[in-house]
């Protein structure tokens, strides 16, 4: 009797200890400070894995379509699973829910570098992106859940750091691992970091879980994920090496069909269910409604850059992977330092003011990224690099503080979920689009480049035979060789002069997206504040 009572004096006591420590003013900074950890995880295997695709593909002798699912198989089941994270969150608790995201990250990673093909590591980049599907939205509801409305602009600047961070250290530690180590090295880093953060997380935070569970959707789960899967499956593969039918292919058009009926079932489905996977009403709300148009224009535009401007700057300008990730690395800084400011200037002034700035710094940063050439400057590369920071860092935290600036707390877990599943299906969008624009763009450049160039005018036989003696000299060999490699360059510089061309066209198809972002930015509501508080309460 006697133990049994030391034994709940000591549990009363732990309980009384705990309660103090999560009541204690820095409590929430701590917890933001460990969610921005498993952010920075989750963000750094959407870039990290760029700058290393070709030694991956070398490594496997993988093709370009078959690679570019290693990077949209992950951004495609971290879109999916974000719908989920919500219920999944408010079933089973946000801390053990986060806790369990991050082990199945940290372990899909453990997986990835043990890949011995690239089915092999498309399959366990699924895994990644079931952990990073769930950690993103779950991890910002953490943060939005304990920090005041008055202090969520600054809070959510912050954890933009850890994305920031993870933008542009992502490609600088991938191409320092891929060039001193190897590929597997990219996602083993992932392990140590990842264990570090699933036990900060155990003694960081406190358990939260609604009062009430609503049944889990699994038809809508089933038919947003058919649809998501099939549309981009039609988008990757409609200009794909071995689709000799194109956009007709009988595959392709059976992919946009399956993509019809599974979003005409999921839509059915979520307004007819009385528990929907995606709460569609929450589009009711206006300020979330319009954000989630720039938002997933932001995603199409950032992710397919960042696709693209690797394979430009290593196939057409022969830099290093470690060379590539070192460019980028002092714009995620900029990035970085710019998102606490935005935040501020969010909170005390007109957040509408920052996020269309940065709006505009990315306009100007994509048009200068449309007259890149064979012969471009670092300062032709790094400029417009150190805009996209600024524009980055003055966009996203007053945009997700607009948002979230008329949604009830009840609804903010899907809230964030479905505003992070914008950001994905974007990205996912985005890679989708301009890995199929820039193949088309290229093939049209190299037909117009071939058709313009007359063999037996003066100045081109000048460049041929230029071009020969080139090849004598630097490999020896007869003259008929001589000849052979000499068309064999001025071959390769065609292609080469038509994937920079195609490069350039892409760039200023997403130019004009961006611009098209700027006008739902200009009709957002700006909350009115009354003694620090919204009247736009969130009650």
């Amino acid at each position: 009797m006697a133990q049994k009572k030391n034994t709940s004096i000591r549990s009363s006591v732990t309980n009384q200890i705990a309660s103090l420590h999560h009541e204690h003013p820095s409590y929430r900074w701590w917890v933001l400070l460990n969610v921005m950890i498993g952010t920075f995880m989750a963000v750094l295997d959407s870039t990290i894995v760029n700058v290393s695709l070709p030694k991956i593909m070398a490594t496997f002798g993988a093709s370009v379509d078959k690679a570019e699912w290693i990077l949209t198989g992950y951004l495609l089941v971290f879109a999916v699973m974000l719908p989920s994270s919500g219920w999944i969150a408010d079933h089973f608790g946000y801390k053990r829910t986060y806790m369990l995201s991050f082990a199945l990250f940290t372990f899909g990673s453990f997986l990835c570098g043990l890949a011995w093909d690239e089915n092999a590591l498309i399959a366990f980049r699924v895994v990644q992106g079931l952990g990073g599907g769930l950690m993103m939205p779950i991890g910002m509801a953490i943060v939005l859940r304990e920090f005041p409305i008055e202090q969520r602009g600054t809070a959510l600047g912050f954890w933009g750091i850890s994305a920031a961070a993870s933008v542009s250290f992502g490609p600088l530690a991938g191409g320092y691992l891929v060039d001193n180590f190897s590929w597997h090295s990219i996602f083993d880093v992932n392990v140590p970091i990842g264990i570090v953060g699933i036990f900060a997380t155990y003694i960081i935070q406190r358990e939260y879980k609604t009062e009430t569970t609503r049944d889990f959707d699994v038809v809508g789960f089933l038919s947003v994920t058919v649809f998501l899967t099939s549309i981009l499956l039609a988008l990757t593969d409609g200009n794909a090496s071995w689709n000799d039918g194109g956009w007709t292919s009988p595959f392709i058009l059976w992919c946009f069909a399956i993509s019809i009926i599974a979003l005409t079932v999921f839509l059915i489905t979520e307004f007819t269910v009385n528990h929907p996977l995606i709460d569609l009403t929450l589009f009711k709300y206006y300020n979330y409604s319009m954000s989630n148009v720039v938002l997933f224009i932001f995603g199409f535009a950032i992710f397919g850059s960042t696709f693209l401007l690797p394979l430009y700057l290593q196939n057409s300008l022969s830099y290093t992977a470690t060379q590539v990730g070192l460019l980028f690395l002092p714009a995620g800084i900029v990035q970085g330092l710019m998102s606490p400011v935005s935040g501020l200037m969010g909170d005390k002034l007109n957040p509408k003011v920052p996020a269309v700035l940065g709006m505009i710094f990315l306009c100007i940063s994509w048009y200068m990224n449309t007259t890149l050439s064979l012969y471009s400057s670092h300062s032709d590369i790094m400029i417009p690099l150190y805009l996209r920071g600024i524009g980055l860092g003055l966009l996203f935290t007053p945009l997700s503080s607009l948002a979230y600036s008329d949604i009830p707390k009840t609804k903010m877990a899907q809230a964030s979920g479905l505003f992070n599943v914008i950001r994905q299906i974007g990205g996912s969008f985005g890679v989708a689009v301009v890995g199929t624009l820039l193949s088309t763009q290229t093939l049209k450049h190299m037909q117009i480049n071939g058709q313009v160039i007359n063999i037996h005018s003066p100045s081109v036989q000048q460049v041929v035979n230029n071009l020969k003696h080139f090849a004598g000299q630097s490999q020896g060999g007869t003259a008929a060789v001589s000849s052979q490699q000499a068309q064999a360059l001025l071959g390769s510089h065609l292609s080469n002069q038509a994937f920079v061309q195609g490069v350039d066209d892409v760039f200023m198809f997403s130019f004009f997206i961006i611009a098209f972002g700027i006008i739902p930015l200009l009709f957002l509501r700006t909350p009115k504040k009354t003694s620090g508080e919204t009247h736009m309460a969130l009650e």
